[in-house]
């Protein structure tokens, strides 16, 4: 068995559900430790549940870029145990796959982010710049009091930082198929509807924002928002709950709540998206407001150094001319990006996360490690000692 996977069975083998990190971080301290990282243990959030992080430097002697290891070590809960056919939390092997919950998502990154920067590191004892790791252990769960806080005290203290790997599970079909270079920013907003409640027998002693809402709301599912750009789809807006009524059916609401999500590009604001929303309801003559909530700004890295290292690791461990993406959902890379050049998401397929029966291709896991030490090998250099 490989270090790589035996630190994979160690890490699936704590039951690190959000936020709980269940001595992972500690794990993977120890292990950089004997390396030379100096390790920070950073506590945010009140004290009742306080979120446990990790920051973690090598400095290779000479000045140089910081590339930074990024990830969770929280997972989302199990879901119905009598579902799984073996024990979350216990590593388990079948047909050769390794199931657990986080093998996926995103243990085995973190696993093969740390054998392979511990081979760097006892290859190449003096090197041009440092190796970083940020983890988190609330990531699945709210993601107030981990890598936002993190990044805002190393930004409050002058940490440079380069370039980022995320190890969120970006493959799809096989391991290398596609590397997300940026996210989609995420806005959500509840819309409240004002009308007069009253009688259904009686509609002209009412006002029934259900029907008054009804030609706005799709006007805006109409919109086109933007044409999105190279590397982003358009912005896309939808309802995902609506609710009016007394539960009664002999009542005319008199409010209707919606909730919908913008999900855009770089080619939109939030101010412009907010501002477009507004002048739809004004044009219906609706009583309204919305309660925004900013759940990310979109974040793009396009092709330069840390795409071109990546991309060329991955074709020499898979022979395959991976595909640049910004599909999909947000990550904490939305709040690396704000202090770093440099911000890409790569690791394992992805297609058995949050499931019943998670799992990762074993046969996936060694050529992963090859990928992440590639990418340090191409982006800092040797020097002498």
């Amino acid at each position: 068995m490989s270090d790589t996977l035996r630190l994979l069975e160690a890490l699936i083998a704590r039951p690190s559900v959000t936020p709980d990190d269940q001595g992972c971080q500690a794990l993977i301290q120890e292990r950089l430790e004997p390396l030379g990282f100096q390790c920070e243990t950073l506590w945010f959030g009140p004290e009742t549940l306080r979120v446990r992080n990790l920051w973690a430097v090598l400095d290779g002697g000479q000045p140089g870029p910081t590339v930074v290891f990024a990830g969770h070590t929280d997972v989302v809960p199990t879901g119905p145990l009598t579902q799984w056919r073996s024990d979350p939390f216990v590593p388990s092997y079948r047909d050769g796959r390794l199931y657990g919950r986080g093998a996926a998502d995103m243990k085995t990154s973190l696993a093969a982010m740390v054998v392979a920067t511990e081979g760097f590191a006892r290859q190449r004892p003096a090197f041009a710049g440092r190796i970083a790791f940020l983890l988190t252990a609330d990531e699945e769960g709210p993601s107030v009091d981990g890598t936002v806080k993190v990044v805002q005290a190393l930004q409050a203290r002058g940490e440079p930082l380069d370039c980022c790997i995320v190890g969120e599970p970006t493959s799809v079909e096989k391991l290398g198929d596609m590397i997300k270079n940026g996210r989609r920013g995420s806005l959500s907003g509840r819309l409240t509807i004002t009308g007069v409640q009253g009688h259904v027998a009686y509609p002209h002693l009412a006002k029934n924002p259900v029907h008054l809402a009804a030609p706005a709301l799709a006007e805006l599912a109409a919109t086109v928002w933007d044409q999105g750009n190279e590397y982003f789809p358009p912005t896309t807006w939808q309802v995902s709950n609506i609710h009016a009524g007394t539960g009664a059916t002999n009542v005319i609401p008199g409010e209707m709540l919606v909730d919908f999500n913008f999900r855009f590009s770089t080619a939109s604001t939030p101010e412009a998206l907010k501002a477009r929303v507004a002048r739809v309801l004004d044009r219906h003559e609706l009583q309204w407001r919305i309660d925004w909530t900013l759940g990310g700004e979109p974040f793009l890295t396009p092709v330069g150094p840390l795409v071109t290292a990546l991309q060329e690791a991955i074709h020499a461990q898979t022979g395959l001319h991976t595909e640049l993406s910004t599909t999909g959902g947000t990550s904490d890379g939305r709040f690396i990006a704000k202090a770093c050049r440099e911000v890409v998401e790569f690791g394992p397929v992805n297609a058995s996360i949050h499931k019943i029966d998670e799992h990762v291709n074993v046969a996936d896991v060694e050529p992963l490690q090859a990928i992440y030490r590639g990418v340090l090998d191409r982006l800092l250099p040797a020097t002498a000692a």
